[in-house]
């Protein structure tokens, strides 16, 4: 599978045209951009006029769902930069729409969508998504569609959200072939006894599984990831085809994370990577939380006719039993299908979103001041 442009198709001309959809071009037409006379930034650009950023940002009221991209054409949407304060990003949605579906087929909280689900800025620097210092994130999934593409951002809480954006795509290339990217999130707050947490399930058609982020809260003393992914592709029922050997394997590292003398390392890699731990410090922060992300870009798992992935949470108890753990996980899965949409979980909420983490919570007396 292609994600973007080998070093050989680089120099390759390519019958195709560039676009960008932002608050300075809402519909990414030709020759649009620049041309606002009101807009966030119009009081800073009072002593200059048209043409100089007078419209950088969106404010999203409180309940109120904002189009971010309308394109009615066949394309591809290669980047997508964003960014807001962070204490909503546990608090906004963001979805995607293919081909005139009425179900998105992309539907999980902002900050989960890049990398960043505890709400605090962590550096991720991967092949497919990278934040930012403080909280420029960026998103290369390559999304394609053969007639239409709708994005859109929801404020689930009671205060208005200044949100900047672009979103660049191409026009004028074959799409036909391609699957439609999904992305579908889900929480275990706390996990069920014994059980294991699903990452996704009730996917038919075929396609290919790309991505899992993880944002785990450890609710115990101890060790947590001894718990094994689990791949059930088509026929499979009780067994899987493809069983992982430990949290920390899937992800890339080994042995708990845990380098002799640093304890657990942060590292972030192009398909792989734990790049936010989370330590208690005697206060408000009282369970260590963890976030780390694993893309299936050389290894895609493909499937002929359904998918279901689900994840164990385990520790260690006396005489080297294993110990089921109720942690909380919200894991984030990323895939391609050959349709717009599938079986998907309920929409995410505000309370299931809600991450309780670092101070005591304060009134919001408004939106986030001018950036």
């Amino acid at each position: 599978m292609d994600h973007g442009l080998s070093s050989t198709a680089l120099s390759a001309l390519r019958r195709v045209r560039t676009r960008s959809i932002s608050p300075e071009n809402f519909d990414g037409s030709v020759g649009g951009g620049g041309r606002a006379t009101e807009g966030t930034g119009a009081e800073s650009a009072r002593d200059l006029g048209p043409g100089w950023k007078i419209s950088p940002s969106v404010d999203v009221a409180p309940g109120e769902t904002f189009d971010l991209a309308r394109i009615d054409e066949p394309g591809k949407i290669t980047h997508i930069w964003i960014t807001t304060h962070t204490d909503h990003w546990r608090t906004l949605v963001l979805r995607a729409y293919w081909d005139g579906s009425a179900e998105p087929a992309i539907e999980a909280p902002y900050g989960d969508v890049f990398c960043s689900g505890w709400g605090r800025f962590a550096q991720v620097s991967s092949q497919l998504v990278a934040a930012n210092p403080q909280g420029g994130f960026n998103s290369y999934w390559p999304m394609p569609f053969r007639r239409s593409a709708h994005l859109t951002i929801e404020n689930t809480s009671t205060v208005t959200v200044r949100v900047y954006y672009q979103i660049t795509y191409e026009v004028g290339g074959d799409y036909s072939d391609e699957g439609y990217l999904h992305a579908q999130w889900r929480r275990s707050n706390p996990l069920e006894d014994r059980t294991p947490h699903t990452i996704l399930e009730g996917v038919e058609g075929a396609g290919h599984y790309v991505g899992t982020y993880i944002a785990w809260g450890v609710n115990s003393p101890g060790w947590w990831g001894e718990g094994e992914i689990k791949f059930f592709m088509d026929d499979d029922e009780e067994f899987p085809t493809i069983c992982g050997t430990g949290t920390e394997d899937y992800f890339g590292g080994a042995w708990n994370f845990d380098v002799p003398g640093a304890g657990y390392t942060e590292f972030t890699t192009p398909y792989l990577g734990m790049p936010q731990v989370i330590q208690p410090d005697g206060l408000y922060d009282s369970q260590q939380r963890f976030g780390m992300y694993r893309w299936h870009v050389a290894d895609p798992i493909v499937f002929g006719e359904r998918l279901r992935v689900t994840i164990q949470a385990l520790g260690w108890r006396s005489g080297w039993r294993y110990l089921p753990l109720r942690d909380d996980i919200a894991s984030t899965a990323w895939f391609y299908l050959d349709r717009p949409a599938t079986q998907r979980p309920p929409a995410p909420t505000f309370d299931a979103m809600e991450v309780h983490i670092g101070t005591a919570p304060v009134p919001d007396l408004g939106a986030s001041p001018p950036r």
